[in-house]
């Protein structure tokens, strides 16, 4: 009789790796506080060359390399460790494309306490944390996303001026929602000298946001309203009205509801610009849009990440009758564009 094939046996191997998924933010974060990457990309490739410049103990670097060469984030050879492409484009300190800065948001103890409470969060069916209602002020949280989440824009912000049609310099008003830290709406003013453009957040919000617009040097161009996005005077006759990341928040008749304003705040043939992670129909795939779902569960009342249909229906119940999507190249992000009728 032949034996057995233990070739397909199930093992523990996956369970261990997700148990443990927490040692990867921590090994990251900790990499990134240490500045290891960018002092590896300098030429301090070894753990002794890396102990005498971030001024951390020898054995403790040499772990951690290994750990972060595991993840694929490093590489070794020979006892030398190098930045692999995707590390050196984004985790060294002093690349443009540099997200180090991410940290104070994604791995900020508020979202680590939100999902640490999840069996809490599954059986009522939203967030077991204080803050879930995100139609109202929170500033330490929201300050902190506008200082740490600016440079993940870049790809959004730059495509969304293309599809705008930025280049070609032609006059517009634009309403910047839940403008954050400004750079989707910041972006297209420095794409577009013709532009103007009103930021909508909470005032200790906007602050980072007009801080940013000084710094790209767009400020004469750039005005704030602050207030909330469901209460304010959002203004009228505007050319394009942003929407970045902000849907995932709330419920499905309140998205209806948000959209309503948006729709009367456009001018006819105005356009209302959408930026979300969008999962497919079958609510598992890709797996970075589909996995977003969890993120609003600990972190919001009722908040999810919608597929492209209910975008649809939602916004069709706002007047607007077609609603077109469009991919983010490198980013696991779409772009809705809806377009009130003339």
């Amino acid at each position: 009789m032949a034996t057995p094939s233990t070739t397909n046996r199930p093992t523990p191997e996956r369970i261990f790796t997700i148990m443990n998924a927490f040692q990867n933010t921590e090994a990251l974060k900790t990499g990134i506080e240490l500045d290891l990457f960018t002092a590896i990309r300098e030429g301090a490739n070894t753990p002794a060359l890396l102990a005498a410049k971030i001024s951390a103990a020898e054995r403790g670097l040499r772990i951690l390399c290994d750990y972060l060469t595991i993840m694929g984030l490093l590489t070794k050879e020979n006892g030398r460790y190098a930045l692999t492409d995707e590390s050196a484009l984004f985790l060294d300190r002093r690349s443009p494309a540099s997200l180090v800065a991410v940290t104070g948001f994604l791995a900020s103890p508020w979202h680590k306490k939100n999902t640490e409470a999840l069996t809490e969060a599954v059986r009522k069916g939203g967030t077991a944390g204080p803050q879930g209602d995100n139609s109202k002020p929170q500033d330490e949280v929201w300050v902190a996303f506008a200082r740490s989440m600016a440079a993940l824009t870049k790809p959004a912000a730059n495509f969304i001026s293309e599809i705008l049609g930025c280049a070609e310099g032609k006059p517009c008003n634009v309403l910047d929602i839940a403008a954050g830290h400004g750079m989707y709406g910041i972006t297209i003013a420095r794409k577009n000298p013709n532009a103007n453009i009103v930021a909508l957040d909470w005032p200790a919000v906007l602050a980072v946001a007009q801080e940013n617009a000084q710094a790209a040097g767009v400020s004469s161009r750039y005005a704030t309203r602050p207030g909330s996005a469901f209460e304010t005077d959002l203004g009228s006759g505007y050319d394009f009205v942003l929407l970045t990341n902000i849907f995932h928040h709330f419920d499905m008749p309140t998205c209806v509801t948000l959209m309503r304003r948006v729709h009367a705040a456009l001018k006819p043939g105005g356009k209302a610009v959408t930026l979300e992670f969008i999962p497919n129909e079958d609510r598992v795939t890709p797996p970075t849009a589909a996995a977003f779902s969890l993120n609003m569960l600990v972190g919001t009342d009722a908040g999810d990440a919608y597929t492209f249909s209910e975008y649809e229906k939602m916004f069709g119940k706002a007047g607007f009758a077609k609603t077109s999507m469009h991919s983010v190249t490198g980013m696991p992000q779409q772009v809705l564009i809806s377009g009130k009728p003339e």
